[in-house]
C-alpha cells in the first residue's frame, strides 16, 4: 500500500492518537545532561546511573549505565530483536536521523561486553556489542537496497516498498515512510544520491 492511499490511512489516525495513549506531560522537570550521574534506590544501597544520551531515534534520549554493577538501561536506543524506529518527521524535514542513530548506539558498544542490558521493549539480554554489529549490518544492508532502487528518480513513497515487502497498517504505513526517508537523507548527505523537487513539489532521489 502506497500513494494516495497510503497517504489517506496516516492522516486518517489523527493528530492526537498519540497524546490519547500517553499521560499528560508533566508540569515540571529537571533536566540530566550527557555523563551525569544519577542515585538510584535509598542511601546507602542506592545505585549510581550515568547518562548516555543518544539521539536519532527521539531528539535526545538518555540511556542510563550503572558502571558499577554493568548494568544499561537502554530505553528505545538497543533492542534485543526489532529494530529501532528511526525516522524523519514532518518537524524537522532535512534531519538525517539515522547517522545521529548509528553514531549514538557506537557509544553503547564501547560499554563492557559483559553489560547486562534492560530495554524497554522485550527481555533484558547480553551481547550489547554483537547486537549493535546486528543494528549496523541491518541498515547496511537497508541503505544498499534503497541506493540501487534510486537507479532512476524515485519519491520516498515509491521506495517504501523496497525496505518494507510486507502489507502494512494505517500505523504502520507512518513510521515505515519516515524510516524510509531516514535512509534517504543518510544517502543524501553522504553524496551518494541526488534530491531534486519536482513541479508537482515532490523530492525524487537519485544515484550519483
Amino acid at each position: 500500500m502506497h500513494g494516495e492511499e497510503a497517504l489517506r490511512r496516516a492522516q486518517s489516525r489523527g493528530e492526537r492518537r498519540y497524546a490519547s495513549m500517553v499521560p499528560a506531560v508533566p508540569p515540571t522537570f529537571r533536566r540530566i545532561f550527557d555523563g551525569e550521574s544519577i542515585g538510584v534506590g535509598a542511601a546507602p544501597q542506592a545505585r549510581q546511573f550515568r547518562v548516555i544520551t543518544g539521539f536519532g531515534h527521539a531528539p535526545e534520549h538518555a540511556s542510563l549505565m550503572c558502571d558499577d554493577d554493568r548494568i544499561l538501561i537502554s530505553g528505545d536506543m538497543v533492542l534485543p530483536s526489532i529494530s529501532t524506529n528511526i525516522s524523519v518527521y514532518d518537524i524537522e524535514p532535512e534531519a538525517d536521523p539515522l547517522s545521529h542513530y548509528l553514531d549514538s548506539i557506537d557509544r553503547l558498544a564501547a560499554l563492557p561486553a559483559d553489560t547486562l542490558v534492560l530495554p524497554s521493549h522485550g527481555l533484558p539480554f547480553f551481547g550489547l556489542r554483537a547486537r549493535v554489529e546486528q543494528l549496523h549490518a541491518h541498515h547496511r544492508e537497508r541503505l544498499d537496497e534503497t541506493l540501487q532502487a534510486c537507479a532512476a528518480p524515485r519519491t520516498a513513497d515509491e521506495l517504501m516498498p523496497v525496505l518494507f515487502r510486507r502489507p502494512l497498517d494505517r500505523h504502520q504505513v507512518t513510521f515505515a515512510f519516515g524510516e524510509t526517508l531516514a535512509h534517504l537523507h543518510r544517502l543524501w548527505r553522504g553524496g551518494l544520491l541526488e534530491r531534486e523537487r519536482g513541479a508537482d513539489g515532490i523530492y525524487r532521489f537519485n544515484r550519483v
